[in-house]
């Protein structure tokens, strides 16, 4: 006859045996389980062209703009223009007085008439030598009336004549050029717009004394406002592909919720060493006079590329501190390649690298998907 406590002891020991027989056969279970591969979706790289636009600033300026100094010194007589003024080519815009011209002037005058009267006599001399010489040789004619001596004397003194005439005439012409070259620069007096524009500065006013030369501040300043060139600092990624002539957008602050156009009409054809960029001119009609040089303006700049490029999904360009590349899955096997970004257009970037289109790579790019690892790639469609 069994005890109740030897049987609740057997019991004890069996359970025991089980609970160790179970703990021994877990382990082996889970060892024998295979790993499932990480599911990962994945994008097709495509090739398209790129045609996107770019917000870049530019500035307006005049299509031309002078700064008047005066070529003679000299005391402002008039005035007839002030800021704001419009003056058409030839426009006497400021009249100088300079006594000192007129004096030169007179000088000239004087030195003139002394010339001519000095060939007038050299002329008469010769045509009374030239005839006694006529005379002389008629005479010859018959024999002893003459001396050959005497014949001779007036040859010789008709030929100083003649070099006399010929010395004064050119006495009188140099005389004649110095007293155009006073009246030329006595022209200078009356200052006259260069061309049709906008008077946008004054700086004098009657009675300053203005120097000659370009020394110190201009008497006025002229611009031509009717059409405008609009200079756009182009960065070097986004020179290729300009043309003279493209049609371009353009927004000025000051007329918010409008668009103005132009067409490229002046490309630099080189980059700026500090800026990186390179200037492109674009010609603005401003017949209305509404934009103003000066005023900075937001450039809705077209972005191409000659051939198309390669695009992903802005998400599948990851960086670390040494590299920026993009996960290709081939063969359900995650490969790290080295990338450089280009243009985003939308949620797509443009990547230069050893990149083809039809490759599939990661949707989400990280360094946490090590290269080599199995995948299970799903295939999604991200515009």
């Amino acid at each position: 006859m069994i005890r109740p406590r030897a049987l609740w002891a057997a019991l004890s020991v069996l359970a025991a045996l089980g609970t160790a027989c179970s703990q021994a056969s877990g382990p082996a279970v889970t060892a024998s389980a295979a790993p499932v591969a990480p599911a990962v979706d994945v994008a097709t790289v495509v090739a398209k062209p790129l045609a996107i636009v770019a917000p870049l600033p530019g500035e307006l300026r005049a299509f031309e703009s002078v700064a008047v100094f005066a070529k003679v010194a000299g005391f402002v007589q008039s005035i007839s223009v002030d800021r704001g003024s419009r003056v058409t080519r030839g426009d006497v815009m400021v009249h100088l007085d300079a006594p000192e011209l007129t004096a030169q002037r007179a000088e000239a005058d004087a030195k003139v008439q002394t010339a001519q009267a000095q060939l007038a006599a050299a002329q008469a001399k010769l045509a009374s030598d030239e005839s006694t010489l006529a005379r002389l040789k008629t005479a010859s004619n018959t024999p002893g009336v003459v001396s050959g001596n005497e014949l001779e004397v007036a040859s010789r003194v008709a030929d100083a004549d003649r070099a006399q005439v010929v010395a004064q005439q050119q006495v009188v012409s140099a005389a004649t050029q110095a007293r155009q070259s006073v009246t030329q620069i006595a022209g200078y007096l009356d200052i006259k717009a260069p061309f049709d524009g906008v008077v946008t500065e004054r700086n004098v006013h009657p009675g300053a004394l203005v120097n000659a030369g370009g020394a110190g501040e201009p008497l006025v300043r002229v611009e031509t406002q009717s059409s405008l060139r609009l200079v756009v600092p182009v960065p070097d990624a986004y020179v290729a592909g300009v043309s003279v002539g493209r049609r371009v957008d353009f927004s000025v602050a000051s007329f918010p919720g409008r668009t103005f156009t132009g067409n490229v009409a002046r490309i630099a054809h080189t980059i700026d060493q500090k800026t990186r960029t390179m200037p492109v001119e674009i010609a603005v009609s401003n017949a209305s006079g509404e934009l103003i040089p000066g005023a900075f303006c937001e450039v809705r700049w077209p972005v191409e590329r000659p051939a198309p490029t390669l695009f992903v999904p802005s998400t599948a360009v990851t960086s670390t501190l040494e590299r920026t590349f993009v996960v290709r899955i081939t063969a359900g096997k995650a490969e790290w390649v080295d990338v450089k970004r280009g243009a985003t257009s939308g949620t797509m970037v443009e990547i230069f690298g050893d990149v083809h289109a039809g490759d599939q790579v990661a949707v989400r790019g990280t360094d946490e998907l090590r290269a080599g690892t199995t995948v299970t790639a799903h295939v999604v469609d991200v515009k």
